[in-house]
């Protein structure tokens, strides 16, 4: 089945889209739409005029999710709908087309379908979840965490931002705090188009990908306490420099990563690791990573010893297991500075996401649908989050990827051709075709 989609429709409701909030950047093209602003309501508005306009019918559920539903004559209206969407709100300084190419690959899909005389037997939902990115409220993949029951209506609109402003009254304040639940579960199946995040489909040469499973991510929080002290008055022996411990558990947290992607830890003699590829230790097959992304040391002023860290860890796999270990790794290593450097520790883990397979039955009708359409299409892992991890836990759920120039991701610089948004949507009609064909 290949659909006649249109490439110039597309481009233009996502160029639309990106004028909503958009930057002054020294390259490409950047918005910063965070929850409950302007621009976010701007693009929430443009977004149910568009669904509007292609017939479906729409509603706004408590945390601000959006769905258009079509239900075409062919259809059983009581069936389970099949899914497709993603979100519009964006990082700080994001790109154009994360986001909004899903959320619109699904509504061009569904015009597609339309114009091309489908009959489907189950009606289609267009799905655009609230606070994906977690710029302002929350660790992100809220609106999704609700859809799926892993949040709860109560909580999520009581989250509050930077200046203690909820989530409901952000949404109130932009007219989209709705009514109800969208749940998950009421879904026959799901697919989310979303560009890659990475180089793998640019590399091959490919205009899609077929994704298996998402990593799973986990972050913890850990604090080093030592004595805040004089740098000059100070002796070397007599200090607990809480940011020299630091550096030996940020170590600890490379070796691991490293050592679970497989590659040769060893410092080599220029300084820089040089794995077994001879490229600075990447291997682009890699899976597992681990990061210290966030350091506070105190009182952070160049004349005194630093008293107290805290460190934001970063780690993902597409296996648990793996991720577990290095968790251990780092927990091993703060007990050991305990005893060595006198200080005083401790250590959460505040965000948990296991690893998320794919549904076998929405890889295949992807997998026919890029076959169908000629569009060559790899297999493959995501390296980042997306609220198809939370649908996942409720029905089955698939994504397909679209090639990211560079790899650039949550950056003006984040591109993906017109023609390679078209291909990737021209998959998901088809997919979203077959999965609604009883």
């Amino acid at each position: 089945m290949n659909l006649p989609i249109s490439e110039e429709r597309l481009r233009a409701d996502i160029e639309a889209t990106a004028e909503f909030g958009a930057i002054d950047a020294p390259e490409g093209r950047g918005r910063t739409v965070l929850t409950g602003t302007d621009a976010n309501r701007a693009a929430r508005d443009y977004l149910t005029e568009r669904l509007g306009d292609a017939g479906l019918e729409v509603r706004v559920d408590a945390v601000g999710n959006i769905a258009g539903r079509w239900t075409p004559t062919s259809a059983d209206p009581g069936a389970p709908a099949v899914a497709s969407g993603s979100h519009l709100d964006s990082v700080i300084e994001g790109g154009i087309f994360d986001g909004p190419l899903g959320t619109y690959a699904a509504l061009e899909a569904v015009r597609a379908m339309q114009e091309g005389g489908t009959s489907p037997d189950r009606p289609i939902e267009v799905v655009c979840f609230t606070e994906e990115e977690g710029g302002r409220f929350g660790e992100g993949l809220t609106g999704s965490a609700v859809a799926a029951g892993a949040e709860s209506i109560e909580e999520t609109l009581a989250l509050t931002d930077s200046e203690e402003t909820t989530l409901e009254a952000a949404l109130e304040g932009i007219g989209y705090r709705g009514e109800g639940h969208l749940a998950a579960s009421d879904w026959d199946s799901w697919l989310e188009v979303h560009i890659e995040q990475g180089t793998r489909l640019e590399s091959a040469g490919e205009q899609a990908g077929i994704v298996t499973t998402i990593t799973g991510i986990t972050h913890c929080d850990a604090t080093i306490t030592g004595e805040t002290d004089h740098a000059g008055s100070t002796p070397m022996s007599t200090r607990t420099d809480a940011l020299a411990a630091a550096k030996e558990v940020i170590g600890a947290t490379e070796r691991a990563g490293r050592q679970a992607a497989g590659l040769d830890p060893e410092i080599g003699a220029d300084g820089g690791e040089d794995g077994p590829n001879g490229d600075g230790g990447r291997d682009t097959d890699e899976t597992a990573v681990a990061t210290v992304g966030k350091i506070d040391a105190r009182p952070n002023a160049t004349n005194v010893v630093p008293g107290a860290v805290d460190l934001g860890i970063d780690i993902r796999d597409v296996e648990y297991e793996t991720m577990n270990r290095i968790v251990e790794e780092i927990e091993a290593t703060l007990e050991r500075i305990e005893t060595d450097r006198g200080v005083e520790t401790s250590f959460e883990r505040p965000f948990d996401v296991t690893p998320t397979p794919m549904a076998q039955r929405c890889r295949d009708a992807s997998r026919r649908a890029a076959e169908d359409a000629g569009i060559a299409a790899s297999a493959m892992h995501s390296d980042a989050a997306h609220d198809t991890m939370y649908v996942a836990r409720r029905t089955n759920a698939g994504m397909v990827f679209a090639p990211s120039r560079g790899g650039y991701s949550h950056s003006p610089r984040e591109w993906t051709d017109w023609a390679d948004c078209a291909a990737t949507t021209r998959v998901l009609a088809g997919a979203l075709a077959d999965l609604a064909d009883v």
